[in-house]
């Protein structure tokens, strides 16, 4: 186990607690990464925005999961692949979907595929991407702006992922569930 302190609303450096109030107003609980978080409220005001902003990216609830579960996968995420799991769910993401990307099979149909080949190769190329996936990415009907937006998803994975690794944050109960 870590010594990194999960903090509360009360233990909270001053600027985080409007920032873990928002937390608990948007998840209806204190997620143990922005408990974390918490600590360097520059670091928890940044995941939060970068949260925002790739909810409000052009991808549906689908394509979302599928960029964050690529991520989280590939990054080895033992608290990120169960919440999103959960999260996935609460946004009526199909189960097929849900289990292909957690078990690392085929998704269910082309254009999922070629946004998860794409997600996966700009992570392990660390954005350096092969012109014939990104021709499948742009035929199967994505477009440069959609390209952009992985990053945006990226850049908010790299952030929880990386944090959860040396933290070693526990899961949230709700998402306990959905530990493999």
């Amino acid at each position: 186990m870590s010594n990194f302190t999960m903090h509360t609303l009360e233990s909270a450096p001053a600027d985080s607690q409007p920032l873990l109030k928002n937390s608990v107003e948007a998840f209806g609980m204190l997620p143990n990464l922005h408990a974390v978080m918490a600590e360097a409220p520059t670091s928890l005001k940044s995941y939060q925005q970068l949260h925002e902003n790739f909810l409000n990216t052009s991808f549906d609830a689908e394509e979302k999961t599928v960029v964050w579960q690529t991520i989280n996968v590939e990054h080895n995420c033992h608290y990120c692949v169960p919440a999103h799991t959960g999260i996935a769910k609460s946004m009526g993401v199909d189960d097929q979907l849900i289990e292909a990307l957690t078990n690392g099979t085929n998704m269910p149909n082309e254009k999922l595929q070629a946004l998860h080949n794409t997600t996966l190769a700009v992570v392990r190329g660390r954005g350096v991407v092969d012109a014939d996936v990104l021709d499948k990415f742009y035929a199967a009907g994505y477009s440069q702006k959609h390209l952009l937006e992985i990053v945006v998803g990226l850049a908010q994975k790299v952030m929880s992922n990386y944090v959860n690794h040396f933290a070693d944050t526990p899961v949230d109960e709700p998402f306990k569930k959905f530990v493999k």
